[in-house]
């Protein structure tokens, strides 16, 4: 596919950073490692077996985990009710949840989706509202030859059929790292697609809606992801006054070429200063319309539609553009009579345009709309299969993208390139981009003055969800941003990328601000780095950041799946922290790669992955400076983690992992291996404690990593953990566990052995002894317990620790005599 890098936002994976500092990664293994509940703001799905078989009876899936369109006052406000495969009555198999690159679930909105093995399986979705009209989120496989498979799917409701719909692997399926290919190969990935229909009747709240496979014959499988219902109303009449596209003989039916006609019917309406309306229909263009000083405004983006692609020269597609800055375009790839820009006072609205790219070529200007547009807005338009839904080369001011969607695209959804200024998304969803949702990028000329607000941007294949390079006075308000797949995170700011750099000013300046901004499962592992990207991240490797004020406040950093706050390439400084929630990460709360001047007041965290909240390496190289109201993080401090990577942990002490997801293609999943000969009685089974601090609990006792550890509160012996091992067992020793001597010096732990056969008479199985836990023997000690000793119930009870004033355990382990 694409030869060259730089035309969409984020390339090829970038070189790590200079030798000193990168760690040895040890990755997650298994698929099936999912994201537990947020407190108070998520639900685990519920992972039940269900019927396989065409005829099996119908079982709730479960409840979704956190949605990214049901945070209040923030995201996108959109026409639509978005219910969750996982989450309706089906008789299909939930995958998922799994945050691992290239397996299914790992795109899903959410990170899970249902999957339908035979002929009659299906998804069935109860309406809360009124709808007429449904767009599905959907998988199915790719075949040998890369082109893609499709096959009929039917949609029902109450026994009757409603409508069929198609679905096909036309559009996603790319392999390899960057440059993709469309050819099958290693690392397949963008798996997913949408396809929309009128149901022609309008359905009551409280009716189900069931989407069926209703053959192998075409595919065999379908993965369903999610349902948006929406109530679509009445197309939008033609305006008195206005000129129509099909006065100059633009073709309804999408049979004819309409390029010439689109043409002819905007420079008219330039030149009368009348409005150009698109009928209902579909419209096929095979290359730029170009506009200037006009309105172009259809009946509704469920009715007027433009689509198309040349069939002789693939670099020419359908798009609506605005003329270039003479000279402009990238590398000058402009056509002469587009040169000659911006153009000015455009208005594009109500239709949609569903292109027919299916590969990503950087250098092909096939995007939904670009060129330079100033004083311009679009508003409620639909963009789907082009490049990039809006590539807008500047110079231009005052451009405004609102109310829109923006869906399975090959690359980016918003790009504003180079010398945007004055400028905003705003309202708009955009979900599977195949690189940067949204994306601000000061190429030689900057980019200033620019906002994003209240957009919600989900499961971006490459790179970030929102992203900063270079420029200045930018802010990013009021988003909601979720699922980010590989090589990036939720929110990004950083001096990188081609023509970001002191010596042209496009470097990052002025105020930065992210404010009001919620990240859910952000983040993810970049396939050119040995550690992985945080949630909300900074990147200074073309220059040192230290030109700009960065402000981020008034932010949740949710279920994120590696560290929450990242730093890394080069020095970043002048970013203050405050009033920032961090509720539940893979791994750290703060990660610290390379240098970082910064500030925080109000950081509070919780359900960490990892037992220790922050990793830095870096000594008197990480100036931290605290204000009020920090929680969760900072207790360590000044002494950081820097260690070994830890895989990342959803569990965070509370639930057993799900079982591990079927690959995309192939056969299913081997059977598990048989148990270990000597397993650990005391592993992931309930357990309690009589205190912990911050997020030392009890659970990281038992959760198989003696690297994670429970810490009780400090100068109160005695302290108890006690553990359930589910029924009476027999134990014959007990292994002790604290972290690994390259992270812990000896110490001596005084502790007493108790059982109990129901929780309530305990009896004492060892006395109180010193236990001494030295790095050489590896920081364990081994207890022989009496011969028959039966018990349910296990208690180590501390009363002194010559190390700390607390009691301190990494791993309980109890096994059978």
């Amino acid at each position: 596919m694409g030869m060259i890098r730089s035309v969409i936002g984020a390339p090829s994976p970038e070189p790590p950073p200079p030798p000193g500092r990168t760690l040895a990664v040890r990755r997650a293994t298994a698929a099936g490692r999912a994201a537990a509940a947020v407190a108070a703001l998520a639900c685990v799905v519920a992972l039940g077996a269900v019927g396989a078989a065409g005829g099996a009876a119908a079982s709730a899936a479960g409840t979704a985990p956190l949605s990214p369109l049901s945070v209040a006052g923030r995201g996108a406000a959109v026409p639509f009710t978005e219910i969750e495969a996982e989450a309706a009555a089906t008789n299909g198999t939930v995958i998922g949840p799994d945050r691992t690159y290239t397996s299914l679930p790992s795109e899903a909105s959410g990170r899970s989706a249902v999957r339908l093995d035979a002929p009659g399986q299906y998804v069935e979705f109860t309406l809360t509202q009124p709808a007429n009209a449904v767009d599905l989120r959907y998988s199915v496989p790719d075949n040998a030859a890369g082109t893609g498979l499709s096959t009929p799917m039917e949609i029902s409701s109450g026994g009757t059929r409603l409508k069929d719909v198609t679905f096909t692997s036309k559009y996603g399926w790319f392999y390899g790292s960057y440059p993709f290919q469309n050819q099958p190969g290693d690392k397949p990935h963008h798996f997913y697609d949408e396809t929309r229909t009128l149901l022609g009747t309008t359905l009551p709240a409280g009716a189900k809606v069931r989407v069926t496979l209703p053959s192998t014959t075409a595919t065999p499988w379908a993965v369903v992801d999610l349902a948006d219902f929406e109530r679509v109303p009445d197309p939008v009449a033609r305006p008195a006054g206005s000129l129509s596209v099909t006065d100059y003989g633009a073709d309804a039916s999408g049979a004819a070429d309409s390029t010439s006609a689109f043409q002819q019917a905007v420079d008219a309406g330039r030149a009368q200063g009348k409005e150009v309306y698109i009928p209902t229909g579909t419209f096929r263009l095979t290359d730029h319309v170009v506009v200037d000083q006009v309105t172009l405004a259809g009946a509704g983006p469920w009715y007027s539609v433009l689509t198309g692609r040349s069939s002789t020269d693939r670099t020419r597609a359908a798009g609506i553009y605005g003329k270039y800055v003479t000279g402009g375009g990238y590398k000058g790839q402009i056509r002469p009579y587009e040169s000659g820009g911006p153009s000015r006072n455009v208005t594009l609205k109500d239709f949609a345009l569903i292109g027919e790219i299916t590969e990503r070529v950087d250098e092909d200007q096939v995007n939904g709309i670009g060129g330079a547009l100033s004083n311009s807005t679009v508003d409620d338009v639909w963009l789907q299969h082009t490049k990039v839904g809006a590539w807008m080369d500047g110079p231009m001011d005052d451009f405004h993208i609102k109310n829109s969607r923006i869906l399975d695209q090959m690359a980016d959804g918003v790009n504003f390139h180079w010398g945007v200024t004055h400028s905003s998304v705003e309202n708009t969803l955009l979900r599977n981009t195949g690189d940067d949702g949204l994306a601000m990028w000061s190429d030689t000329v900057t980019d200033a003055g620019n906002t994003f607000r209240n957009n919600t941007v989900v499961a971006p294949v490459l790179a970030n969800n929102i992203a900063l390079y270079g420029g200045k006075d930018n802010a990013v308000t009021d988003n909601v941003v979720a699922d980010t797949v590989t090589n990036g995170g939720g929110l990004h700011v950083g001096n990188r990328f081609d023509g970001v750099n002191p010596g042209s000013g496009t470097d990052v300046q002025g105020t930065i601000t992210l404010a009001r901004n919620t990240t859910i499962r952000a983040g993810n592992a970049d396939l050119g780095w040995p550690f992985p990207i945080g949630a909300v991240w900074f990147d200074s490797r073309n220059s040192t950041m230290d030109k700009a004020t960065v402000n981020v406040t008034d932010t949740d950093i949710l279920d994120s799946s590696y560290a929450a706050i990242h730093f890394v390439s080069g020095t970043t400084k002048g970013v203050t922290f405050n009033n920032v929630n961090i509720d539940g990460t893979g791994t750290f709360a703060l990660q610290f790669n390379d240098p970082a001047q910064l500030s925080m007041a109000g950081v509070t965290a919780k359900n960490l992955g990892f037992s220790e909240p922050v990793y830095s390496c870096l000594g008197g190289n990480l100036a931290l400076t605290q204000g009020p109201g920090n929680s969760g993080w900072n207790g360590k401090l000044p002494a950081t983690y820097c260690g070994e990577w830890p895989k990342p942990n959803y569990d965070h002490g509370g639930t057993t992992p799900p079982p591990s997801s079927p690959p995309p293609t192939g056969p299913s999943s081997p059977p598990p291996s048989s148990p270990p000969a000597d397993p650990n009685l005391a592993k992931g089974r309930p357990v309690t404690e009589t205190s912990h601090t911050q997020v030392y609990d009890a659970a990281k006792a038992v959760d198989g990593d003696a690297g994670s550890y429970w810490e009780s509160a400090n100068n109160a012996f005695p302290q108890s953990i006690t553990v359930d091992l589910g029924a009476v067992r027999s134990v014959g020793r007990l292994v002790l566990k604290l972290p690994p001597a390259t992270a812990w010096g000896a110490r001596t732990e005084t502790l007493s052995v108790l059982g109990s056969a129901d929780n309530s008479g305990y009896g004492q199985l060892l006395a109180s002894r010193g236990c001494a836990f030295d790095p050489a023997s590896g920081n364990q000690v081994t207890l022989t317990l009496p011969g028959n000793t039966a018990t349910r119930y296990l208690r180590l009870t501390v009363t002194a620790n010559t190390g700390w004033p607390a009691a301190q355990i990494g791993e309980l382990e109890a096994y059978a005599p």
